[in-house]
């Protein structure tokens, strides 16, 4: 079964669709097949993987008001084991029409589901806001990756995202988990981005991942060409940084599944 991770952090201009499209593009570049999905009304990593804003293209907001399945609105990119969700303007509807619907909480996890064992990972591109559409991707994720600048204003704002991540477990997604915090846009030379990491280390611990992404003009180029950096520049620090930060939830990923399988063995064996 795929692992779907939600790119998510309500304070915006923090990276989180140029982390969801480059982890992704990194995850299938290692070989393992990806789908992104963008849950964002303002359909950046749809046009940052080359697609045009089309209103007749099946997207997101079909999945979640039932119109259209997964299967009908995925498309292939230019990168191989790499998909995408796209999305358009019209999701911003979806808010408004959920409000009243049965089990709208659950709408993106229900149609996620049939494919999701297609796909090795699927990245969940959030919007920057904690509405109904980040409620959907957050029921539908198993774990949360937080991007986050090392600046002051960063570090407002998160405990309210932690707490929204607790609400959560509590009331739809018990298994729901905080995948990790990376820190983008990184510039190591003020001691500012210094302080702001050892805060963070103090109140995520080990969650804060080792891979850092630095400020770099070609990741921020990339998307005005519809490529993912390792596509526009695979040379750049941009694309270097992202490939690592795939490998080391990969790497992650593949401890936590050998942890829960020794478990599920110590339990077998304890009760037999």
């Amino acid at each position: 079964m795929g692992r779907i991770i939600a790119v998510a952090n309500q304070k915006g201009g923090v990276g989180k669709t140029t982390t969801a499209i480059n982890l992704a593009a990194s995850f299938a570049a290692a070989e393992v097949k990806c789908l992104l999905v963008d849950c964002d009304p303002q359909s950046n990593s749809t046009s940052g993987l080359g697609f045009l804003r089309d209103p007749e293209r099946l997207s997101t907001y079909d999945l979640l008001i039932g119109s259209a399945n997964a299967e009908q609105a995925i498309l292939p990119t230019e990168l191989e084991g790499l998909f995408v969700l796209p999305a358009h303007k019209n999701l911003i509807g979806a808010n408004i029409e959920l409000v009243a619907a049965e089990e709208r909480e659950f709408r993106l996890r229900n149609a996620l589901q049939p494919i999701r064992d297609q796909f090795d990972f699927v990245v969940l591109d959030c919007p920057p806001a904690l509405d109904l559409l980040t409620l959907n991707a957050l029921v539908a994720t198993d774990s949360v990756l937080i991007p986050m600048q090392a600046e002051y204003f960063a570090l407002e704002g998160i405990s309210e995202l932690m707490d929204t991540i607790e609400r959560l477990r509590q009331s739809f997604n018990p298994e729901l988990q905080v995948e990790g915090v990376v820190l983008t846009m990184y510039d190591d030379r003020t001691n500012l981005a210094h302080q702001v990491t050892q805060e963070l280390k103090k109140y995520f611990g080990e969650k804060l991942l080792k891979t850092v992404v630095p400020r770099n003009v070609r990741l921020a180029e990339a998307p005005s060409y519809g490529k993912p950096a390792l596509l526009y520049d695979v040379h750049s620090k941009g694309a270097e940084s992202y490939i690592r930060l795939a490998k080391e939830l990969m790497d992650r990923v593949l401890r936590q599944n050998k942890r829960a399988l020794a478990e599920k063995l110590a339990a077998a064996t304890s009760g037999s």
